[in-house]
Protein backbone atom coordinates (compact mmCIF):
# COMPACT_ATOMS: atom_id res chain seq x y z
CA UNK A 1 0.00 0.00 0.00
CA UNK A 2 1.62 3.35 -0.77
CA UNK A 3 0.68 6.95 0.59
CA UNK A 4 0.59 10.02 -1.34
CA UNK A 5 2.85 12.98 0.82
CA UNK A 6 3.90 16.25 -0.11
CA UNK A 7 7.77 17.18 0.11
CA UNK A 8 9.50 20.54 -0.35
CA UNK A 9 13.26 20.69 -1.45
CA UNK A 10 15.69 22.63 -2.91
CA UNK A 11 15.40 23.30 -6.53
CA UNK A 12 19.02 22.07 -6.87
CA UNK A 13 18.16 18.69 -5.09
CA UNK A 14 15.00 18.35 -7.68
CA UNK A 15 17.17 18.92 -10.43
CA UNK A 16 19.88 15.87 -9.43
CA UNK A 17 16.24 13.49 -8.68
CA UNK A 18 15.15 14.37 -12.19
CA UNK A 19 18.52 13.76 -14.06
CA UNK A 20 18.06 10.24 -12.92
CA UNK A 21 14.45 9.51 -13.94
CA UNK A 22 14.60 7.83 -17.66
CA UNK A 23 10.81 6.51 -18.07
CA UNK A 24 11.98 2.77 -17.89
CA UNK A 25 14.34 1.85 -14.78
CA UNK A 26 13.28 4.79 -12.97
CA UNK A 27 9.81 6.07 -14.31
CA UNK A 28 9.21 9.56 -12.66
CA UNK A 29 10.08 12.10 -10.61
CA UNK A 30 7.82 10.67 -7.68
CA UNK A 31 9.63 6.80 -8.20
CA UNK A 32 13.30 8.60 -8.19
CA UNK A 33 12.71 9.72 -4.26
CA UNK A 34 11.14 6.91 -3.56
CA UNK A 35 14.10 4.49 -5.20
CA UNK A 36 16.40 7.10 -3.04
CA UNK A 37 14.04 6.91 0.02
CA UNK A 38 14.39 3.21 -0.15
CA UNK A 39 18.31 3.43 -0.28
CA UNK A 40 19.26 5.40 2.19
CA UNK A 41 16.97 3.32 4.65
CA UNK A 42 18.64 0.19 3.17
CA UNK A 43 15.35 -1.34 1.86
CA UNK A 44 16.27 -1.51 -1.82
CA UNK A 45 17.62 -5.18 -1.52
CA UNK A 46 16.52 -7.89 1.10
CA UNK A 47 18.03 -7.76 4.68
CA UNK A 48 19.43 -11.89 4.73
CA UNK A 49 21.05 -14.21 2.03
CA UNK A 50 21.00 -18.11 2.30
CA UNK A 51 23.98 -20.28 1.26
CA UNK A 52 24.05 -23.49 -0.27
CA UNK A 53 26.90 -25.44 1.03
CA UNK A 54 25.83 -28.64 1.99
CA UNK A 55 26.67 -30.84 -1.28
CA UNK A 56 29.42 -33.45 -1.22
CA UNK A 57 30.74 -32.21 -4.25
CA UNK A 58 31.37 -35.21 -5.76
CA UNK A 59 32.14 -34.14 -9.63
CA UNK A 60 34.98 -32.35 -7.87
CA UNK A 61 36.29 -34.88 -6.15
CA UNK A 62 39.52 -36.28 -5.47
CA UNK A 63 39.58 -32.38 -4.38
CA UNK A 64 36.65 -32.47 -2.45
CA UNK A 65 37.77 -35.60 -0.44
CA UNK A 66 39.40 -33.59 2.01
CA UNK A 67 38.17 -30.00 1.11
CA UNK A 68 34.44 -29.22 1.43
CA UNK A 69 33.04 -27.16 -1.74
CA UNK A 70 32.55 -24.18 0.70
CA UNK A 71 36.56 -23.98 1.12
CA UNK A 72 37.56 -24.26 -2.64
CA UNK A 73 39.90 -21.66 -3.51
CA UNK A 74 39.59 -19.28 -6.29
CA UNK A 75 41.93 -16.25 -6.99
CA UNK A 76 43.17 -16.72 -2.73
CA UNK A 77 40.03 -17.10 -1.17
CA UNK A 78 37.41 -19.84 -0.87
CA UNK A 79 34.29 -19.51 -3.34
CA UNK A 80 32.14 -18.81 0.05
CA UNK A 81 33.71 -15.75 0.32
CA UNK A 82 32.98 -14.25 -2.60
CA UNK A 83 29.60 -14.79 -2.32
CA UNK A 84 30.13 -12.74 0.89
CA UNK A 85 31.78 -10.20 -1.53
CA UNK A 86 28.45 -9.58 -3.78
CA UNK A 87 26.40 -9.36 -0.37
CA UNK A 88 28.61 -6.73 1.33
CA UNK A 89 28.60 -5.06 -2.26
CA UNK A 90 24.62 -4.28 -1.19
CA UNK A 91 25.21 -3.86 2.54
CA UNK A 92 23.82 -7.61 2.82
CA UNK A 93 25.40 -8.60 6.32
CA UNK A 94 23.17 -11.14 7.94
CA UNK A 95 24.04 -14.43 6.12
CA UNK A 96 22.84 -17.94 6.76
CA UNK A 97 24.91 -20.94 5.64
CA UNK A 98 23.10 -24.11 5.25
CA UNK A 99 25.89 -27.07 5.60
CA UNK A 100 25.85 -30.63 5.69
CA UNK A 101 28.79 -32.68 4.26
CA UNK A 102 32.09 -32.06 6.48
CA UNK A 103 30.18 -29.03 7.96
CA UNK A 104 32.52 -28.87 11.11
CA UNK A 105 35.09 -27.57 8.57
CA UNK A 106 33.34 -24.77 6.94
CA UNK A 107 32.23 -23.77 10.60
CA UNK A 108 35.55 -24.12 12.27
CA UNK A 109 36.60 -22.07 9.39
CA UNK A 110 33.96 -19.51 8.96
CA UNK A 111 32.79 -19.31 12.58
CA UNK A 112 30.71 -16.40 12.83
CA UNK A 113 31.62 -14.52 10.13
CA UNK A 114 33.57 -11.74 12.37
CA UNK A 115 36.31 -11.67 10.77
CA UNK A 116 34.73 -11.56 7.46
CA UNK A 117 32.55 -8.71 7.87
CA UNK A 118 29.26 -10.38 8.35
CA UNK A 119 27.00 -12.32 10.41
CA UNK A 120 26.74 -15.73 10.23
CA UNK A 121 24.74 -18.49 11.37
CA UNK A 122 23.88 -21.88 10.23
CA UNK A 123 21.62 -24.62 9.11
CA UNK A 124 22.58 -27.88 9.90
CA UNK A 125 22.08 -31.03 7.38
CA UNK A 126 21.70 -34.10 9.24
CA UNK A 127 21.14 -36.06 6.22
CA UNK A 128 20.78 -34.59 2.61
CA UNK A 129 17.77 -31.85 2.41
CA UNK A 130 18.12 -30.66 -1.49
CA UNK A 131 18.20 -27.47 -2.55
CA UNK A 132 15.01 -26.69 -0.32
CA UNK A 133 14.67 -29.23 2.58
CA UNK A 134 17.54 -26.75 4.31
CA UNK A 135 14.86 -23.63 4.06
CA UNK A 136 12.18 -25.76 5.26
CA UNK A 137 14.58 -26.29 8.42
CA UNK A 138 15.48 -23.11 8.96
CA UNK A 139 11.91 -21.70 8.59
CA UNK A 140 12.46 -19.43 11.91
CA UNK A 141 14.97 -17.88 10.90
CA UNK A 142 13.12 -16.93 7.58
CA UNK A 143 10.99 -14.24 8.12
CA UNK A 144 11.40 -11.62 6.31
CA UNK A 145 12.43 -11.22 2.58
CA UNK A 146 15.62 -13.16 1.18
CA UNK A 147 18.03 -14.37 -0.98
CA UNK A 148 18.83 -17.77 -1.40
CA UNK A 149 22.16 -18.98 -3.62
CA UNK A 150 23.69 -21.86 -4.70
CA UNK A 151 27.10 -22.10 -3.13
CA UNK A 152 28.85 -23.90 -5.72
CA UNK A 153 29.00 -20.27 -8.76
CA UNK A 154 30.58 -17.10 -8.62
CA UNK A 155 28.44 -14.57 -10.17
CA UNK A 156 27.99 -10.88 -9.88
CA UNK A 157 24.18 -9.52 -10.02
CA UNK A 158 23.06 -6.20 -9.60
CA UNK A 159 20.45 -7.01 -6.89
CA UNK A 160 19.30 -3.65 -6.14
CA UNK A 161 17.61 -4.12 -9.32
CA UNK A 162 16.60 -7.50 -9.13
CA UNK A 163 14.53 -6.36 -5.65
CA UNK A 164 13.04 -4.00 -7.71
CA UNK A 165 11.41 -6.44 -10.47
CA UNK A 166 10.75 -9.00 -7.94
CA UNK A 167 8.93 -6.23 -5.93
CA UNK A 168 7.17 -5.03 -8.89
CA UNK A 169 6.32 -8.01 -10.00
CA UNK A 170 4.73 -9.24 -7.24
CA UNK A 171 6.50 -12.56 -7.24
CA UNK A 172 6.91 -15.04 -4.86
CA UNK A 173 10.57 -15.83 -6.21
CA UNK A 174 12.34 -14.12 -8.80
CA UNK A 175 15.24 -16.06 -10.46
CA UNK A 176 18.20 -14.82 -11.67
CA UNK A 177 18.78 -15.89 -15.28
CA UNK A 178 21.88 -16.26 -17.26
CA UNK A 179 22.54 -15.94 -21.09
CA UNK A 180 24.28 -19.71 -22.14
CA UNK A 181 25.38 -20.07 -25.72
CA UNK A 182 24.32 -23.66 -25.88
CA UNK A 183 21.79 -24.30 -23.25
CA UNK A 184 21.17 -28.23 -24.22
CA UNK A 185 22.72 -28.72 -21.31
CA UNK A 186 20.24 -27.05 -18.78
CA UNK A 187 17.02 -26.44 -18.09
CA UNK A 188 16.19 -23.47 -19.89
CA UNK A 189 13.59 -20.47 -19.25
CA UNK A 190 10.68 -19.86 -21.57
CA UNK A 191 9.04 -16.94 -20.48
CA UNK A 192 6.03 -14.14 -20.95
CA UNK A 193 7.37 -10.81 -20.05
CA UNK A 194 9.26 -11.99 -17.37
CA UNK A 195 6.92 -13.89 -16.14
CA UNK A 196 8.54 -18.01 -16.27
CA UNK A 197 6.05 -20.61 -17.21
CA UNK A 198 8.29 -22.96 -17.35
CA UNK A 199 11.59 -24.72 -17.20
CA UNK A 200 12.27 -26.74 -20.36
CA UNK A 201 15.07 -29.52 -19.40
CA UNK A 202 18.12 -30.16 -22.19
CA UNK A 203 16.68 -29.40 -24.86
CA UNK A 204 18.33 -29.72 -27.96
CA UNK A 205 19.51 -26.43 -29.14
CA UNK A 206 17.76 -25.45 -32.23
CA UNK A 207 14.89 -26.38 -29.89
CA UNK A 208 15.18 -23.83 -26.99
CA UNK A 209 12.64 -21.67 -26.03
CA UNK A 210 15.31 -18.99 -25.05
CA UNK A 211 19.31 -19.17 -24.04
CA UNK A 212 18.39 -18.16 -20.23
CA UNK A 213 19.20 -20.34 -17.59
CA UNK A 214 18.53 -20.56 -13.83
CA UNK A 215 22.02 -19.03 -12.48
CA UNK A 216 21.35 -20.68 -9.15
CA UNK A 217 20.19 -17.07 -7.62
CA UNK A 218 17.02 -16.48 -6.10
CA UNK A 219 15.14 -13.76 -4.29
CA UNK A 220 12.07 -15.28 -2.47
CA UNK A 221 9.16 -14.58 -0.24
CA UNK A 222 8.66 -16.10 3.35
CA UNK A 223 5.45 -17.77 2.45
CA UNK A 224 7.27 -19.80 -0.15
CA UNK A 225 8.58 -22.05 2.41
CA UNK A 226 4.91 -23.18 3.60
CA UNK A 227 5.08 -24.94 -0.12
CA UNK A 228 7.95 -27.29 0.97
CA UNK A 229 7.32 -30.10 2.62
CA UNK A 230 10.10 -31.65 4.83
CA UNK A 231 12.78 -33.78 4.30
CA UNK A 232 14.91 -34.21 0.75
CA UNK A 233 13.52 -31.63 -1.33
CA UNK A 234 14.25 -29.61 -4.96
CA UNK A 235 13.66 -26.23 -5.54
CA UNK A 236 13.86 -26.55 -9.54
CA UNK A 237 11.88 -30.11 -9.46
CA UNK A 238 9.41 -29.76 -6.58
CA UNK A 239 8.56 -26.03 -5.91
CA UNK A 240 9.35 -23.68 -8.79
CA UNK A 241 7.07 -25.75 -11.13
CA UNK A 242 4.20 -25.09 -8.83
CA UNK A 243 4.58 -21.85 -8.14
CA UNK A 244 4.82 -20.91 -12.12
CA UNK A 245 1.50 -22.75 -12.41
CA UNK A 246 0.25 -20.16 -9.78
CA UNK A 247 2.21 -17.23 -11.46
CA UNK A 248 4.19 -15.84 -9.14
CA UNK A 249 7.48 -17.11 -10.66
CA UNK A 250 9.60 -14.50 -12.38
CA UNK A 251 12.86 -14.02 -13.85
CA UNK A 252 15.73 -11.28 -13.69
CA UNK A 253 17.91 -11.45 -16.45
CA UNK A 254 21.62 -10.34 -16.33
CA UNK A 255 24.39 -9.67 -17.80
CA UNK A 256 27.32 -9.94 -15.11
CA UNK A 257 29.93 -12.51 -14.61
CA UNK A 258 28.42 -16.23 -13.83
CA UNK A 259 31.01 -19.06 -13.40
CA UNK A 260 29.23 -22.69 -12.40
CA UNK A 261 32.38 -24.69 -10.68
CA UNK A 262 30.75 -27.80 -10.46
CA UNK A 263 33.13 -29.83 -12.00
CA UNK A 264 36.80 -29.63 -12.68
CA UNK A 265 36.19 -28.30 -16.16
CA UNK A 266 33.99 -25.49 -15.02
CA UNK A 267 36.25 -25.11 -12.31
CA UNK A 268 39.13 -24.43 -14.10
CA UNK A 269 37.51 -22.04 -16.45
CA UNK A 270 36.49 -19.92 -13.50
CA UNK A 271 39.96 -19.55 -12.02
CA UNK A 272 41.26 -18.01 -15.39
CA UNK A 273 38.18 -16.09 -15.90
CA UNK A 274 36.24 -15.02 -12.93
CA UNK A 275 37.04 -11.37 -12.00
CA UNK A 276 36.82 -10.57 -8.44
CA UNK A 277 34.38 -8.51 -7.61
CA UNK A 278 34.86 -5.01 -6.24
Amino acid sequence: MKERVTLTLDSNILKRVDSGVNGFKIKNRSHAVELLIMKALGANVPRKAVILAGGKGTRLRPITYEIPKALIPVHGKTLTEHLFDLFKKYDIKDIIMAVGHMKEKIEEHFTDGTKFGIKLSYIEENEPLGTAGPLKLGKNLLNETFIVSNGDELKNINIEEMYELHKESNALVTIALTTVEDPSKYGVARLSGSKILEFVEKPKKEEAPSKLINSGFYIMEPEVINLIPKGFVMLEKDVFPKLAKMGKLFGYPFSGQWFDTGNIERYERALKEWKDIK
